[in-house]
């Protein structure tokens, strides 16, 4: 018979298991509070107290003085100490002393901003107050976009629609911009690298249009814990910045468990898959009737493990008390989900990192990672699911086989004693100003001399009317072209012309579900890739290069594929250069020339290859900054094809401790190696950033080589395996001592 155990009784039996490499706990926390202020609205004091909330944190409450004195702010809070009332009660005051006073609210995710909506319509209702707050997204119907431009005190919108629906007709939108009091940026730690890129320059085109309708608004921005979060939000907003990281919020005890699956293949290093080890764990928590919150990478993961889980406990607690999380749900079957989660129905839920931001689902006890997930930053806010306020709460992070998974679970000071990563932006970037330039100028023309962000535009403005984008008359520049330019910038990616993904499993409803740059379509929307969006794996049909569309159907298959590129570098010009031992880093301009050869079968448990077939696809040139180490002395005796397999294998290492370093996806920078490089004849280890005219990752890498190279080598001195596995330098270098000579030749660099 099966007995129930409580969390306590369950975390002193892991306290002993053999796979459990790191313990750490967090303390618990009492709340710091400050008594509400009595410039707070009598009405607004009424309907927080019906809620519970007669005093406010600390963090509240400075953020709340500070917007009144009319500064800008940045509050920086973990998950769930309550930072929605950091922007909701300096807007709601602001309202309630004068009706005319509207403000923008920019959430990154449609499901955000209907979450807060609903959050913020209940608040209002209790006040008594006329305040009418709309969601304005691609969902609203017409009928009532006309009732959201005229009468909205809030309009809850997202950076893609504001770029694309509201800027370029702001004279529909005269009583929203001319009384314009506040700009709320929510989950700002979201806004980096392309993305984030492109929002600082919609960021600059929204206050154009408040100056031309005479308002100034203030900025509050909320972000969750990142290093740099008040550098960020200046960048952003391009106004200054003062950071509230005064946490007054309570937190229980928390324990933060490293988990690593068993060995199942010793001189590889191949360990039990770590979704297998998740259900397991799961099914032992759910069954006790624990409330257990388990993250997923993939949308295929998710669904695999919600599978096995509802077979494995359904006879305990029954199927539906188990349900999945993720971005494809419609909104009504996630407010059930987060409803269920709140009053204790739903037992367990499987999430993507849809949970990830903000979403309010009560307090889970136990959270369950399937892998790292990527950073630092994201780890923590998957960690604050579980026990939210009081009482104990249990963190499990189940280690993959892949490189940096197991980098994390052997250095836990790394991930423990280090604040997570800087968010990088790079708004300056050529493409990306000249595009937003183009809609700035559709909007309002230019005045000479005006300016947009720190760069002198005028010689872009003259490059535009010798295009015949702009057309000058005296000291101004108007819009003289028949396009709409804000259609063909996509505040996702970096350059223009993409590729257009078009979905074709259901032949009847046959849709667009996304788009991607040209430069990344060559390796991961060729014939037969199996592309993942949103966690769901599609298999690529055909990609019409001429005319730009990736035709693709939905499978469920156990493989990735990855594409070799034939990279050919050119450096076009060194901007930095510092002179090492026997070793020489340099950040510069580069040219990228790439023609795809060949794809990968991949298999997702063991990583082991297990099929391939050719890419028939032109050759791609990318102009980007790169960090690039070439070596100026090496071991003679090493021979050409043994330095060779070398550099593969540290490149392969690098390719994966860079994207933890300098905050990005792994697709967002490349690491090539040369055995000859062209520009000198040296061996090289190229590092560049995978976008036209480079975001700053690269530069981040130069400044931070020293650090990557330590974390590199000791990734590879603590790998279990007997001499070069997948997790580290790869199987690929021949004769024995590779570990060995890595660890050598990375010390050279």
């Amino acid at each position: 018979m099966f007995r129930k155990k409580s969390l306590a009784q369950f975390i002193e039996e892991l306290k002993g298991h053999e796979h459990i490499v790191h313990w750490h706990e967090v303390e618990p926390r009492e709340a710091r509070l400050r008594p509400m202020p009595d410039s707070v609205d009598g009405r607004i004091q009424a309907a927080l107290s019906k809620r519970g909330i007669k005093q406010l944190y600390t963090h509240q409450y400075s953020a709340y003085e500070t917007v009144r004195k009319g500064e800008h702010i940045v509050a920086v809070t973990p998950t769930a100490s309550g930072k929605t009332l950091c922007y909701n009660l300096p807007v709601l005051q602001a309202i309630a002393e004068d009706d005319s006073s509207r403000a923008l609210y920019l959430f990154p995710t449609k499901a955000l901003a209907q979450d807060q909506k609903s959050e913020l319509n209940e608040i209002i209702a209790e006040m008594g107050i006329d305040i009418k707050s709309y969601t304005y997204d691609g969902d609203t119907s017409p009928a009532i976009r006309q009732l959201v431009r005229n009468a909205g005190h809030i309009v809850i919108t997202n950076p893609d629609m504001l770029h694309s629906a509201i800027l370029p007709h702001h004279t529909k939108w005269v009583s929203l911009f001319s009384n314009l009091k506040y700009i709320v940026i929510d989950e700002l730690h979201t806004y980096r690298g392309v993305f984030g890129s492109h929002v600082a320059n919609v960021i600059r085109r929204l206050k154009r249009i408040c100056r031309f309708y005479g308002s100034s608004p203030l900025f509050i921005c909320t972000s969750a814990t990142i290093a740099n979060p008040q550098e960020l939000a200046e960048q952003l907003t391009g106004s200054p910045m003062r950071l509230i990281d005064d946490n007054g919020a309570p937190r229980g005890r928390k324990h933060f468990v490293f988990y690593n699956p068993p060995i199942v293949n010793k001189a590889l290093n191949i360990r039990k898959s770590a979704t297998v080890e998740v259900n397991r764990l799961a099914k032992q928590f759910l069954a006790s009737k624990i409330q257990t919150i388990v993250f997923a990478r993939s949308r295929v993961r998710v669904e695999i493990i919600l599978s096995h889980l509802q077979e494995l406990v359904k006879d305990e607690i029954g199927k539906q008390s188990i349900r999945g999380y993720r971005g494809g749900y419609l909104p009504k079957q996630r407010r059930e989900i987060e409803r269920g989660l709140r009053n204790g129905e739903i037992l367990g839920v499987v999430s993507t990192n849809a949970l990830e931001l903000g979403v309010d689902i009560g307090q889970l006890q136990v959270c369950i990672m399937t892998g790292y997930p990527g950073s630092v930053a994201s780890t923590w806010q998957q960690a604050g699911r579980a026990g939210r306020r009081h009482g104990e709460a249990l963190v499990v992070m189940v280690a993959g086989n892949t490189p940096i998974d197991q980098y994390i679970v052997h250095n836990p000071e790394y991930f423990f004693d280090r604040s997570p990563e800087s968010a990088r932006i790079n708004p300056e970037n050529l493409i990306i100003l000249v595009d937003h330039l183009r809609c700035a100028a559709y909007e309002l023309p230019f005045k000479k001399g005006e300016e947009f962000g720190p760069l002198d535009i005028e010689d872009i403005l003259e490059y535009l009317v010798e295009e015949r984008v702009l057309h000058r008359s005296g000291e101004t520049f108007y819009w003289a072209n028949q396009s709409f330019p804000a259609s063909e910038v996509s505040l996702r990616s970096a350059a223009q012309e993409n590729v257009v993904i078009v979905d074709q499993s259901d032949v009847a409803n046959v849709k667009i579900i996304g788009e991607m740059d040209r430069f990344s379509a060559m390796t991961l929307l060729h014939d037969e890739a199996i592309y993942l969006h949103e966690g769901v794996q599609y298999q690529v049909e055909k990609l019409d290069w001429v005319h730009k569309k990736a035709y693709v159907r939905e499978v469920d298959v156990e493989y990735y594929t990855d594409a070799n590129l034939a990279v050919k570098l050119k450096v076009l010009d060194i901007d930095r250069t510092n002179q090492r031992r026997a070793s020489a880093l340099h950040f510069g301009d580069v040219v990228v020339n790439a023609m795809p050869t060949i794809f990968k079968k991949i298999k997702l448990s063991t990583f082991e290859n297990i099929g391939y077939g050719p890419i028939h696809l032109p050759e791609q040139e990318l102009h980007t900054s790169a960090a690039w180490i070439e070596l100026t002395e090496t071991d003679p005796q090493l021979g050409t094809n043994i330095l060779e397999q070398l550099l593969l294998g540290i490149s392969n290492v690098l390719r994966h401790i860079v994207p933890v370093h300098v905050m990005c996806d792994r697709s967002d920078i490349h690491v090539v190696s040369q055995i000859r490089a062209e520009y000198t004849q040296l061996p090289t280890i190229f590092i560049y950033d995978h976008y036209p005219g480079g975001i700053g990752l690269a530069e981040e890498v130069y400044k931070r080589f020293d650090e990557i190279k330590q974390a590199a080598a000791s990734l590879i001195r603590q790998c279990p395996c007997e001499d070069g596995c997948p997790s580290c330098i790869g199987t690929e270098i021949e004769g024995p001592n590779a570990k060995k000579m890595s660890m050598q030749l990375l010390d050279l660099l």
